[in-house]
């Protein structure tokens, strides 16, 4: 791009960049004294210097660096971050987000970084950078390394083999490739110092490609519970240990000094290769022995792994001999080294003790993942990127000034909430650990702001340098440099560490286990010291095994609960409060129950589940007193009550943001032509949603495309109906369609969250049927809202003026809360299985019809189209004020224009009786105006809402 032209000036004004002389003078500017340059001031631009004015856009550019290297490859770790923030806020509703959160860690965070920093210490090293035309090459790595993990988490979190398996090897080929870069690089360079460092570069590249084959083996459904613990292990070893622990020790042995500004030790290339040889022997050994089955082999790798890591810090503590730690990078990296010798002695811990075949290595997950690789990571970028930005001292240091914002209290508050979240539940409490992680997550995605005001300070100094330079401006110097300002790092620490005291303090306020402990100490047993453990499955058949357990009066309860059923999530609550929390097929969380005084009763919590015999009951054996915390009473309490028709106020007003449902059957479809057949398809997708069913009334609704009462669907006898039900809710859902005539085996199927399947049948048969959830307990799922109707004309339907679609609906709700407009509710599976319903409703709605009537004219024929979707109670449609001259029931008239099927005529019905599940229409002409109300004429199931109106105009 040009430079912009500068304005014309006066003849007799200074040229740009030149300084005024004294008039007569005699100094011509194009011809310069033998002394001009020596006497020129400080950044003062010659006249005859080459260049020009440089633009806001050229400086901006300039100054951002958008067309390096280092911006295009480091692109994908920011976006990582931002994902991986996303994806942690809403973890509970994604699957797989625990395996999905460590993998965004370690495969987009920190792969991406090690092959973009990796390179770039191999060039500096080697003193040997590369030309740009190698460039789009490496940034052709990183991308397709970023589309192959993609693939790889899409493949498991949605049980796609395939997809898992392409993505695997793909990240394993672009690592392994990239390694083979660095060793190309290194041959045609001059022998280096450092060489060594670059080595471990690669031998730590083609070790990836080793875990991502175990990783494979690891998602195979066909892979033995034996060989799935020794292939996690190796997996593990090689992957952290290996391809990040060794990258990150060769790096840290020219990179750890230069963060502390100070020299290396004399010995430190040798010392730091000999702990290099270690560890990779002690990495050689764990992975062997893992695969072997041989404990004491996989415990001595890591033993000697750990030794490695010692003498890494030994050589760490004595660089800081000469200077200390004072700023973010060099605490941050400090912390993830000591997690890292944590993480691998608890390891071989785990291995000893537990052995192989029944090893889980899911409580050091926390250690390696939060406590060695992010903060190795920030760090590590806290200081380099600063420093790569570059534009000088005065640049690097406002940059740095962002990074390090109190960097000893945010230190202390990610390694004191990791401390406490790795502690035993049965001392912290659920609500404890919650508040830590939290604390600790936040703190770490602090980097995230505080990354982007010191590339804006940066960019921004920069900027104003370029154009300094360009107008010819001496530099100004930068007081900060001359009188640098001391940083209260141990107030911040204090401060730090305070934070994590006030969070704990609030997780056990909020933690009713702890009330439980604190209010023990009035009843009859006295806490003993001593924890009982148990493990109980959840199971699709709607159990827990064991549901009882004895524990010893003062005994301290931890469950840990672990979802066998496949379709759906389940919880375990108790009368205490204490829960684990929602658990999704497969995956396993931990109660702390508390102090155990008296008999205490629990159930899934999950709508129905309870009343489907989802029951847990603890007996507190040599228990003082009956009563008290956690009884029968208590238990009921929680369950809640079932609100009766008097707690809803009918006559109250529909919020002004609820749109009615519009009752008018809308048209068959035109649907698609494929081979002379008419196929209508639809994609349904299950959420589970606040819906407003009556005045002041929400409910926690389970919904077919976003609505209480699905979509109705409209055809002809022989047309193809073809739904993709997708599951976007939390639990197994499923449909089951009374128009068609399938096995339902398949498309009835319950359906874990985020599957898909397909139903499809042929419309065999007229009439209006019901469609409905049938995934267990099928009252509970089709009051939440999980219903609709689907009508087939019956052949030659005479055409009418207006057409309505009527669908009856009972609700049993208890309180769940409160809303500004009114309560918050929940279907009560215990009403439905008792028969008192709380509301009746027509299209989803108790008073819908009050407010926005149905519309006709006088000597208009009206059809309205009538289902009874229970799930119980009878409907008897009656209109006050109008007969009936056609009557069409469950697939056949009754009447049809006064005619009866013994063709008697004259003849008129007042209703038409309906069962749950069954269907039919009524014709009328109404003679008069006027406002006609449609009611069941069981006045009890009227009175809770079963009534609407038709105004009729002349």
């Amino acid at each position: 791009m040009m430079a912009e032209p500068t304005p014309q000036q006066p003849e007799n004004a200074p040229k740009p960049h030149q300084a005024p002389g004294p008039q007569g003078s005699g100094n011509s500017p194009t011809a310069p004294t033998r002394g001009y340059r020596q006497e020129l001031s400080i950044g003062t631009r010659p006249v005859d210097a080459p260049g020009a004015p440089i633009s806001e856009r050229q400086a901006r550019d300039i100054a951002t660096g958008r067309a390096t290297w280092h911006r295009k490859a480091s692109k994908p770790v920011s976006l990582w971050m931002f994902a991986l923030f996303a994806v942690l806020m809403t973890h509970r509703w994604i699957p797989e987000s625990l395996w999905l959160m460590v993998h965004m860690v370690t495969l987009g965070l920190i792969t991406n970084s090690i092959l973009v920093w990796s390179q770039h210490f191999t060039e500096a090293l080697l003193k040997n950078k590369l030309p740009d035309s190698a460039r789009p090459v490496q940034l052709v790595r990183i991308y397709t390394l970023n589309a192959s993990i993609v693939v790889l988490m899409v493949g498991v979190i949605f049980n796609l083999y395939p997809l898992t398996l392409i993505g695997s090897t793909g990240v394993g080929l672009v690592v392994a490739w990239h390694g083979l870069a660095l060793l190309q690089q290194m041959r045609s360079a001059l022998p280096a110092r450092f060489g060594t460092s670059i080595r471990y570069y690669i031998a730590a590249s083609w070790l990836l490609p080793l875990g991502a084959t175990f990783g494979a083996l690891l998602a195979y459904d066909g892979t033995s519970a034996t060989w799935h613990s020794r292939l996690l292990l190796a997996h593990e070893a090689v992957n952290v240990l290996g391809f990040v622990g060794i990258t990150v020790v060769g790096t840290l042995m020219t990179l750890w000094p230069t963060m502390l500004r100070t020299v290396m030790l004399p010995d430190a290339v040798a010392r730091s290769s000999r702990a290099l040889v270690l560890m990779c022997a002690g990495l050689t050994l764990t992975v062997t022995g893992a695969l072997m089955g041989n404990v004491p082999l996989a415990t001595s790798g890591l033993i000697l792994y750990a030794a490695a890591l010692i003498l890494v810090g030994v050589l760490m503590v004595g660089t800081t001999a000469a200077k200390k730690p004072s700023d973010y990078p060099t605490f941050s990296v400090a912390a993830g080294m000591v997690w890292l010798l944590v993480g691998v002695l608890w390891a071989a811990v785990l291995v000893l003790t537990q052995g192989l075949e029944s090893l889980s290595l899911r409580p050091i997950t926390p250690v390696f993942v939060a406590g060695f690789l992010a903060q190795v990571l920030l760090g590590a970028m806290s200081y380099l990127l600063p420093a790569r930005m570059g534009g000088g001292p005065k640049a690097v240091r406002a940059s740095n000034r962002e990074f390090n914002r109190f960097s000893a209290g945010r230190v202390t508050m990610i390694n004191l909430a990791l401390l406490v979240f790795i502690l035993p539940v049965n001392i912290t409490g659920s609500w404890v650990r919650t508040a830590a992680s939290l604390l600790g997550a936040f703190t770490l995605f602090a980097f995230i702001p505080l990354m982007l005001r010191g590339v804006k300070q940066s960019v921004a100094i920069r900027k104003a340098m370029i154009q300094a330079r360009a107008r010819g401006e001496a530099p100004v110097p930068d007081p900060e440099a001359q009188h640098p300002q001391p940083v209260p790092h141990l107030r911040h620490a204090l401060i730090g560490a305070l934070a994590v005291v006030l969070v704990v303090g609030l997780g056990v306020a909020a933690d009713p286990a702890a009330r439980a402990r604190l209010a023990a100490d009035g009843t009859g047993s006295a806490a003993t010291g001593q924890t009982t453990t148990l493990t109980v499955e959840a199971t699709a058949d709607m159990r827990f095994t064991p549901n009882t357990a004895e524990v010893p009066a003062g005994n301290r309860l931890v469950i840990e609960v672990h979802n066998t059923d496949t379709k759906n999530a389940h919880d375990l609550t108790f009368a205490n409060g204490t829960s684990t929390g929602r658990i999704n097929p497969g995956e396993t969380k931990t109660v702390e129950v508390g102090t155990i005084t008296q008999d205490l009763e629990g159930w899934c919590s999950v709508m129905g589940h309870r009343a489907m015999g989802m029951t847990f009951q603890v007996t507190a054996t040599g228990a003082t007193s009956t009563q008290g915390t956690g009884g029968q009473q208590a238990g009921h309490t929680a369950a809640g009550q079932v609100l009766s028709p008097t707690d809803i106020d009918l006559q109250g007003d529909i919020s002004a943001n609820y749109q009615s449902r519009d009752a008018a059957l809308a048209p068959v479809p035109e649907g698609e032509n494929i081979d002379g057949r008419t196929v209508h398809r639809q994609t349904f997708e299950v959420q589970e949603l606040t819906r407003e069913i009556a005045p002041g009334t929400t409910l926690n609704a389970w919904t077919y495309k976003g609505s209480y009462m699905g979509p109705t669907l409209h055809g002809k006898v022989g047309d193809i109906f073809e739904i993709t039900l997708v599951n976007k809710g939390s639990m197994g859902h499923s449909i089951d369609f009374h128009a068609g005539t399938v096995a339902p085996d398949q498309p009835m199927r319950t359906i874990a969250p985020g599957e898909t399947l397909v139903y499809r049948f042929e419309a065999a048969a007229s009439g209006i049927w019901l469609y409905h959830c049938s995934t267990m307990p099928m009252s509970t799922h089709l009051a939440a809202g999980m219903f609709g109707a689907v009508v087939i004309d019956p052949p030659d339907l005479p055409p009418v003026d207006r057409e309505y679609l009527l669908v009856q609906s009972e609700v049993a709700l208890t309180q769940a809360g409160n809303t500004p407009e009114g309560i918050l509710t929940n279907i009560s599976p215990e009403g439905l299985a008792a028969g008192t319903p709380t509301l009746t409703l027509w299209n989803g709605h108790a008073t819908q019809y009050l407010r926005d009537p149905l519309t006709a004219k006088t000597g208009e024929r009206v059809r309205i189209w009538v289902l009874n979707a229970g799930p119980g109670g009878d409907l008897s449609f009656h209109i006050v004020g109008s007969q009936f001259d056609t009557v069409y029931k469950e697939g056949g008239y009754l009447l049809q224009g006064g005619r009866d099927a013994f063709g008697t005529t004259k003849g008129a019905s007042q209703a038409l009786d309906l069962a749950p599940a069954q269907g039919g229409f009524v014709e009328m002409t109404f003679t008069e105006a006027g406002t006609y109300t449609f009611v069941n004429h069981d006045f009890a199931a009227a009175e809770r809402g079963a009534r609407g109106q038709i105004k009729v105009t002349d």
